[in-house]
């Protein structure tokens, strides 16, 4: 039998075809096999694939053989994604905001190199638009990138912190650039967030990483290591609302019992609710970062919510109803 061009590639085409063509519900036949080898103008037989697929299975591509009647077939078994994970990771991908619309095609195209032509369609059919504002920020992976690195190293960083003007032009929040020490990053609300120590002002402040600019790793080692031993990531983003900062305040809430998992989908499963003067409603106490976010996330809730105490957020949030209110007078 006259070699083909590609037999030197013979191994990597042999390792293409059972990563593509096969899967758990899908096989192939050893002649299907040496069809496939052809069209890439490579030519074998039967003796020596089985030593191909055998160093196939030394490399780490996981070939089962089975005996089904007469034939034999062929595939590829455990990957190093399943489907359903490469699904969820391509929801995750598509429903980011601070990941480009453009990035996003980018990644989920690597994803479906990772599963046979048969699992690929399944990701390509999940992968739709989802309507989503997404960031327009190219540079966001590399910020990231920056900011792990100078964790990992134990540097302060600088950077620009812009916001959107009336003009939809993005400007500097301030002349002067930030100067902090990054912690950590978090993902909440949608959004990439950079924790960090504010050493000015003695307190760990969070921003938007989307909206730096700039980002410079310093030679200054980071700061306030005991201060952020002291921070609660997770409880923080239970009571910030978008991330929204605001003055830490314990508030009394009150709400009709059908809301109760409102408020354990928000706060979590370990608040106290105990039974309200009303009949039909319970009351809990949370800690929340007091902001228009919170009073709007109230407000959202309708006449089945009531903030009970203190009497200072009380008043506040009257005082925002009946501003609100004088709006449309």
């Amino acid at each position: 039998m006259p070699k083909g061009k590609n037999q030197k590639l013979k191994l990597y085409y042999l390792a293409r075809i059972m990563l593509e063509k096969t899967d758990d519900e899908h096989m192939i036949t050893m002649p299907e096999i040496i069809r496939q080898l052809e069209a890439y103008d490579v030519t074998a037989d039967r003796k020596s694939l089985y030593d191909d697929l055998e160093a196939l299975r030394i490399l780490g591509i996981d070939v089962i053989g089975e005996k089904d009647g007469r034939n034999f077939y062929y595939h590829v078994g455990g990957k190093q994604f399943q489907i359903a994970e490469l699904k969820l990771l391509v929801d995750a991908i598509q429903s980011s905001r601070f990941i480009t619309e453009k990035k996003s095609n980018e990644l989920i195209r690597k994803l479906t190199d990772m599963a046979s032509e048969y699992e690929a369609a399944q990701l390509k059919r999940q992968a739709v638009v989802h309507g989503r504002v997404k960031t327009m920020n190219e540079s966001i992976y590399y910020f990231v990138d920056d900011v792990h690195r100078a964790i990992a190293e134990n540097h302060m960083i600088s950077f620009e912190y812009m916001r959107w003007n009336e003009k939809k032009e993005l400007v500097r929040r301030r002349q002067q650039p930030y100067i902090v020490s990054p912690w950590a990053l978090s993902w909440d609300d949608e959004n990439y967030y950079l924790i960090a120590y504010d050493e000015s002002d003695d307190t760990i402040k969070h921003f938007r990483v989307d909206k730096l600019k700039s980002i410079k790793v310093l030679d200054k080692r980071r700061s306030g290591k005991e201060k952020f031993k002291e921070f609660n990531i997770a409880k923080y983003a239970q009571m910030s609302f978008g991330m929204f900062g605001g003055l830490p305040t314990k508030v009394k809430i009150a709400f009709k019992n059908e809301l109760a998992g409102v408020f354990i989908d928000r706060f979590g499963n370990t608040i106290t609710i105990r039974p309200y003067r009303t009949k039909g409603w319970s009351e809990t106490d949370v800690d929340v970062a007091l902001s228009d976010q919170f009073f709007g996330w109230i407000f959202a809730l309708g006449d089945g919510v009531r903030i009970t105490g203190p009497k200072t957020v009380v008043d506040r949030f009257a005082k925002e109803l009946s501003d609100a209110a004088k709006l449309y007078e």
